[in-house]
């Protein structure tokens, strides 16, 4: 399985990765974490142009479906603006999109991306204003047990 946690920065994307990860793992589950910031380091991609996003976008579809691929769990944290490339990795592998959002105020908004396009079909909506990181995950958790 790939969890494919998605949003605008700061909106809990990569929060709710690490609790998922924690969680994984006290079920005995060992995944591994693709996280956007820590591949744009690696790579030292700092091009938040729309080609430099795509590419970002494309190196952790290729990361987490080899690692999928290899019998792995997979979580990934990444903004991921872009409708059409996450509906076309959702279709050729395992992916549960989870769309991270708030309305609350949080420091980052100046990275936001005013491309972002929200998902519209097959993915779990996590509206994480007002909510703790354990109450945000509970609800993915749900969501996840529903649609298995």
């Amino acid at each position: 399985m790939i969890y494919w946690f998605t949003g605008q920065p700061g909106h809990g994307k990569t929060t709710l990765a690490k609790a998922m990860l924690a969680h994984l793992a006290s079920e005995g589950v060992e995944a591994f974490h693709v996280d956007g910031d820590d591949l744009r380091s690696l790579t030292t991609n700092e091009d938040y142009s729309r080609e430099g996003r795509e590419d970002n976008i494309r190196r952790a579809q290729t990361i987490a479906h080899y690692l999928q691929a290899k019998g792995h769990t997979v979580v990934v944290s990444l903004v991921a603006p872009y409708r059409d490339l996450r509906e076309s990795f959702k279709a050729e592998a395992d992916v549960t999109e989870v769309y991270v959002h708030t309305t609350e105020t949080r420091g980052r908004e100046v990275k936001h991306t005013s491309d972002y396009e929200s998902p519209t079909s097959n993915f779990i909506d996590v509206d994480t204003t007002g909510k703790s990181v354990e109450e945000s995950l509970a609800e993915v958790l749900e969501a996840v047990s529903q649609r298995t």
